[in-house]
């Protein structure tokens, strides 16, 4: 089945934290937070501004993005769990794919 988002949507499929800390220790199934990176992999046309104008989105299928905890509606699409979101929920696009470290 293929999936095209409407309007400003997003579709993401989330890209899973490394199970192990810096020091080593694995992070059990139940202590992980769900992670808030994800990869573009279907965009919708773009919003409409007051003129009626289409607005194209940012973002690119195939981007690596930032997003926050709580965003996205999560769907099952051919036993895949995904996450479909306005463009607006996306905090950023993730220029070099390495490993993305918390400020202290």
């Amino acid at each position: 089945m293929t999936f095209r988002p409407l309007h400003d949507r997003v579709l993401v499929r989330r890209i899973e934290a490394d199970e192990r800390t810096a020091g080593g220790i694995i992070i059990p199934d139940t202590a992980k937070e769900k992670p808030q990176q994800g990869e573009v992999i279907a965009i919708g046309p773009g919003a409409r501004d007051e003129t009626g104008k289409l607005v194209e989105l940012n973002v690119q299928v195939g981007d690596r993005i930032l997003f926050g905890k709580w965003s996205g509606t999560e769907i099952k699409i051919d036993g895949e769990d995904l996450l479909i979101m306005k463009e607006s929920d996306v905090l950023g696009v993730i220029e070099n794919v390495g490993t993305v470290k918390k400020a202290a």
